[in-house]
């Protein structure tokens, strides 16, 4: 396939709408889950150690297609002194288990203040005995929740949702060749998912498989395109999620309650991106003060969390201060060139701000460590 991009006029002729060869063998490469040699030298060699770091805390982060050994092993190079650990992983709405306890993190919907949200739940391996009721309540949100994937495809494709491409035209300034180049693509994407779908894996419906695929077509495509390309489909997926509905999704409260129906711990994650679940009062564990995606507002947030507790009676359970690293352990697999760094970077078990001076501080007036709270969460989920 010759560069169809001419950066002289600006111009390019649309690319041809029939599946390709290069399409269906690129299609098969970003939805695989099996790992090839180099992909597993990739995680089981990590570029940093942390010898020093003898606690291990890591109960936010995505195993993705990874297996739980390799991960282990990449665990063993980065922590080789660790003496304490509460490694828990939270796949998006799929329960995961690892040495002794089970997580996932799992989209819901605060109708008080109509807001997508997510929870972080974990367990003891013993409490999934009597977890079948919140296994349904996942794989229902799993399956919804992946229908964004083709509500994104067809708005690119289907001519009735124009306004919306116009709209992510606007922010973005893509004229009608681009969403012309764009909607054949998504097109031949809608087509491959439609042939290939029951035999996917189901963690491999995501959103992201747009980009990848976007990605991939640098092989023949200028990346001055491409990267104006994967602008105007980022505007177009948050439009997306402005209109994807929420009422489908299982409300906060039915998932708390069944969580701890089951004897199960709940933390919420980068609370700073939907402000008002900190008012809401849930009945939770504690709540995440900083990750990669929510640190700026680490500080004030143990400070409320503080006082929240000292307001607290004796007997009261207090929250719990939590840090995640939100680490997606596919983005390691992918070749260096063609990964996101930043998400690259993150690594399971290592939260910068745990040992930052200005933070220390106040978790020291809080009381509060990578140690303490590992042995309070595990005491809570022990029942």
């Amino acid at each position: 396939m010759e560069n169809m991009f001419t950066p002289d006029t600006g111009g390019f002729p649309a690319p041809e709408k029939e599946l390709t060869e290069w399409d269906v063998h690129t299609f098969r490469v970003i939805t695989a889950t099996g790992l090839t040699d180099e992909q597993k030298r990739r995680i089981t060699n990590p570029l940093n150690s942390h010898p020093r770091q003898e606690s291990v805390l890591a109960i936010h982060w995505h195993p993705e297609y990874v297996p739980m050994p390799l991960i282990e092993t990449r665990l063993n190079v980065m922590f080789p002194n660790r003496n304490q650990e509460l490694i828990i992983p939270t796949q998006h709405n799929i329960l995961m288990m690892h040495n002794g306890y089970a997580g996932v993190e799992v989209d819901c919907f605060s109708k008080p203040f109509n807001r997508k949200v997510q929870l972080l739940l974990h367990f003891e391996n013993s409490r999934m005995a009597k977890a079948d009721t919140l296994k349904s309540m996942l794989a229902h949100t799993f399956r919804y929740r992946s229908g964004q994937l083709f509500e994104y495809l067809h708005t690119i494709t289907d001519q009735r949702r124009d306004d919306r491409l116009q709209e992510a035209a606007g922010y973005t300034g893509a004229n009608k060749e681009l969403i012309t180049f764009v909607r054949i693509y998504a097109g031949k994407l809608v087509r491959l998912l439609e042939e290939n779908l029951n035999a996917m894996p189901p963690e491999a419906v995501k959103n992201r498989l747009v980009v990848d695929y976007f990605e991939a077509l640098r092989a023949h495509h200028d990346d001055r395109l491409i990267n104006h390309a994967l602008l105007f489909l980022k505007a177009v997926k948050t439009i997306v999620k402005r209109h994807f509905t929420l009422e489908y999704f299982y409300q906060t409260d039915e998932i708390i309650e069944e969580t701890r129906g089951i004897g199960g711990g709940i933390v919420i994650p980068h609370p700073e991106q939907f402000w008002p679940i900190l008012l809401a009062d849930y009945d939770v564990d504690g709540y995440e003060v900083w990750n990669p995606q929510s640190n700026e507002y680490t500080e004030f947030l143990i400070s409320v969390l503080n006082r929240q507790n000292k307001a607290k009676k004796r007997n009261e359970r207090h929250l719990l201060i939590f840090m995640g690293d939100d680490c997606h352990m596919g983005e390691k697999t992918k070749e260096p060139a063609r990964q996101d760094r930043e998400k690259a970077s993150r690594e399971v078990g290592v939260q910068y701000a745990w040992d930052d001076i200005a933070i220390g501080k106040s978790l020291m007036m809080a009381n509060v460590s990578r140690f303490t709270v590992i042995e309070e969460y595990k005491a809570r989920l022990a029942g």
